[in-house]
């Protein structure tokens, strides 16, 4: 049996929180913001709005929208750096909330390529035949763990969650993978509370999202422009004929750059960067289900789909997409 994508659903909180808010106590403005970030809102969670409730919600609008019984569900991840607590999993608490009784269930920490990295694993269970339906998460509630006294960085971040029904089924509908890390760049982007180093480098340890932003912005640029020509080789797939790439949205100014490089249509990239914010492992779902809301991608469309982020971290995989 092989791994199929056979359904999408996401979530956002109901507060939106457009640039004006940051004039209140940073020295911003929404022409600054627009112009460096490409964010014009971003959803933040209410005060006693959780991950794990973000979750709950976008498997809610997984079941309404396509139709379909979660009860034989057997294993649960959730990719997420925004975890309600350190234990229990989310996972666990999302087993428990959907009543998915006989399902294993485990968290990513992988950032922005996250909900990349569930996938694969997802698709490496179905493909052992140990397990045949698995719900993989991205979710976040980055709100929680943001600095509002840096100006670079506060403006970012927003809270959302998505979810994909990964089934076994005679052919499946995820093409290629790849995944890596380049772990020496963790000093660029990182929230600790409690080791003071990253490999020899003092950080900050007050459970705030810090990044070096200029050096994030490098290696991104670099390593999704190598991995989007690896992907598109494995998959046998050229890269002028992918119908669709998505990208992690963490930032206008990276997905126009990462599109010139390659020379792959701006107009043919999907991104939830600007009304969503940066939502770290929920923005490809978020972004893929709003060019399906919007009548752009259709069934049997071949995506390309790459996150990045904090490890230093990346994850991509091709799909011909399945779901309405």
């Amino acid at each position: 049996m092989q791994a199929k994508i056979t359904a999408l659903g996401t979530y956002v909180p109901d507060r939106v929180v457009d640039n004006h808010f940051f004039e209140t106590f940073i020295d911003t403005n929404d022409e600054w913001i627009v112009s460096r970030t490409g964010i014009q809102t971003r959803r933040y969670s209410a005060e006693h709005e959780y991950t794990s409730h973000l979750c709950i919600g976008a498997a809610k609008n997984l079941v309404e929208e396509n139709l379909v019984m979660l009860d034989d569900v057997d294993f649960v991840i959730v990719a997420t750096v925004t975890p309600d607590q350190t234990m229990p999993s989310m996972a666990s608490q999302v087993q428990d909330k959907l009543g998915l009784t006989n399902a294993g269930a485990i968290d990513i920490s992988a950032a922005c390529a996250g909900f990349a990295y569930g996938i694969i694993l997802a698709n490496g269970l179905i493909a052992a035949g140990t397990h045949r339906k698995v719900l993989v998460f991205g979710a976040e509630t980055l709100t929680k763990f943001t600095n509002f006294e840096d100006r670079t960085s506060c403006i970012l971040f927003g809270d959302g969650a998505g979810v994909v029904l990964i089934e076994a089924a005679p052919e499946g509908n995820i093409l290629a993978v790849s995944a890596g890390s380049q772990g020496d760049g963790g000093k660029d982007l990182y929230m600790s509370n409690q080791r003071k180093q990253i490999n020899g480098v003092d950080i900050i340890t007050d459970n705030k999202i810090h990044q070096n932003g200029r050096a994030v912005f490098k290696w991104a640029i670099n390593t999704v422009t190598e991995q989007m020509s690896v992907l598109a080789k494995r998959s046998g797939i050229a890269l002028e004929d992918m119908d669709w790439f998505i990208p992690h949205s963490a930032n206008m100014r990276i997905i126009e750059t990462l599109c010139s490089q390659t020379g792959f249509p701006l107009e043919k990239t999907l991104e939830s960067i600007s009304i969503y914010g940066n939502t770290s492992s929920a923005s490809i779902p978020l972004a893929l289900h709003r060019g399906i809301r919007e009548g752009k991608v259709k069934k049997g469309d071949r995506l390309l789909m790459i996150g990045f982020g904090g490890g230093l971290v990346y994850a991509g995989v091709v799909l011909e997409w399945g779901g309405k």
